[in-house]
């Protein structure tokens, strides 16, 4: 009886259409917050820091990016991995080559060189689309992999071949290299998420956001009525590639410290990233999240069950999380399209008509 709309009045159109119409979901999301950025960054310790909270939020950040370009605007792509891998090198150039700029700074910046070479991997959309441009989009995974693989400038001429984050700190506190605390990883990414969050938000519920959703919907009608492809297009590219070239650079400079392009960007990231997208669902700013907590925490929920408390062996539990998320995804894409947002929202909505059954 507490979820209510009675007694919350809208006297302006900006009342009416805010992100949260309800008092209680308003109240919700500042409590997160607050808990989010004044509690969890004293209580957290590097084993939920670096299992849990940082990768969360670094492919909630991916899968927000993928989620503009695929939910919003229509345009399947499969290059997610190479993308992460653009803004992982290029935050690693610009580390290396401007030490006296904040990683921060560098961090923004490698987004957005990620976002021009999304636009240019993005020209094929122009002309295809569906499987046509998955696979185009695919090369384009391929091709970026075998680049920062084969051209040795990109990892300044290392033996290795493997690219290592420098040690950086911002306003004293450490947040690049093996010294960084785990307070100071969360809260680097989870000031990332928080703002990018808020700008997805807001593209996605102005003009240029209603450009990409008539894309999806129909492009052919889109145009008749004036939407300009080319830009509604290229917009969703470079969008989504800054998003996603800003959580590669934060998996590489403040989750991993060090990274190899084939082993950490691979293929299977970008099905990773896809898949959150899936069953988070498309189109949500909310489901990108869900997804991407969804797929982080599955893995380490089944090592602690089978592992830890059954005695498993750890291939098996491995091979049976990816049975589980295979049989996730035929299910949502059967059974709810829209993933888990669609049934938070379906909650929702019967919780603000319990107990009455319409």
């Amino acid at each position: 009886m507490l979820y209510r709309e009675a007694g919350d009045f809208k006297t302006s159109y900006r009342d009416d259409s805010q992100t949260f119409p309800l008092k209680l979901d308003r109240w919700g999301y500042y409590a997160a917050l607050a808990v989010a950025f004044l509690v969890i960054p004293f209580v957290i310790t590097d084993y939920w820091a670096n299992s849990v909270l940082v990768p969360f939020l670094i492919y909630a950040i991916a899968a927000l990016g993928l989620n503009i370009l695929t939910g919003y605007a229509g345009q399947v792509s499969l290059g997610s991995g190479g993308f992460m891998a653009v803004g992982a090198y290029a935050s690693y150039k610009l580390a290396t080559a401007f030490p006296e700029i904040s990683i921060l700074i560098h961090v923004l910046l490698a987004g957005g060189i990620t976002a021009v070479v999304g636009v240019l991997f993005g020209l094929p959309s122009l002309r295809i689309k569906g499987f046509y441009l998955a696979v185009a989009t695919l090369a384009a995974q391929f091709f970026l992999v075998w680049l920062f693989n084969k051209v040795p400038w990109f990892y300044n001429y290392s033996a290795s071949g493997q690219i290592t984050v420098p040690e950086r700190s911002f306003l004293g506190w450490i947040i690049t290299g093996p010294q960084t605390s785990a307070s100071a990883k969360y809260l680097v990414c989870l000031g990332f998420a928080v703002l990018l969050a808020w700008v997805a938000r807001n593209l996605t519920r102005g003009t240029v956001g209603r450009t990409w959703m008539a894309i999806r919907d129909m492009d052919i009608a889109a145009e008749i009525i004036g939407v300009n492809p080319l830009t509604a297009k290229m917009t969703a590219f470079a969008v989504s590639s800054f998003f996603i070239g800003v959580a590669g650079a934060l998996l590489f400079s403040v989750y991993l410290g060090a990274a190899e392009a084939s082993e950490t960007f691979g293929i299977n990231k970008s099905f990773l990233v896809l898949f959150m997208v899936i069953i988070g669902g498309l189109g949500s700013i909310f489901g990108s999240f869900a997804g991407a907590a969804f797929l982080v925490l599955l893995p380490v929920f089944l090592k602690n069950v089978l592992v830890g408390s059954l005695g498993w062996p750890t291939d098996l539990a491995a091979h049976l999380e990816l049975m589980i998320v295979g049989a996730l995804i035929v299910f949502f894409l059967i059974v709810e399209p829209h993933g888990l947002a669609q049934l938070w929202r379906v909650t929702k909505e019967k919780l603000r008509l319990w107990p009455f059954p319409h």
